[in-house]
């Protein structure tokens, strides 16, 4: 897997919606009503992360769950991959927002 250079990452970014770029990771930090929704949230997210065979790294305190991507194949940089997964990951949160 090849790491994607600082544009590519900026353009990439642009397909996205409140993902940022730092440190090597992709991040974003998502809020829920509880922690129920919460939970609920990142089980369906590792079910995506499981089939994608990519897996974040994350953080739960209460209502409040922080994704980072990078991939590890590539040296823990950026790659399509992570853009994949957080495209995804937006998908979990949107068809849980219709419902």
């Amino acid at each position: 897997m090849k790491a994607l250079s600082s544009e590519e990452i900026q353009d990439h970014l642009k397909e996205v919606d409140g993902w940022h770029y730092s440190g090597d990771k992709l991040s974003k930090d998502f809020t829920f009503a509880d922690f129920k929704e919460a939970l609920s949230f990142m089980v369906r997210v590792g079910f995506e992360a499981e089939a994608q065979a990519h897996h974040p790294e994350w953080l739960n305190v209460y209502n409040r769950v922080s994704v980072s991507l990078n991939t590890h194949d590539a040296g823990g940089k950026v790659t399509v991959k992570d853009f994949k997964l957080a495209k995804a990951i937006d998908r979990v949160v949107s068809r849980n927002e219709g419902s």
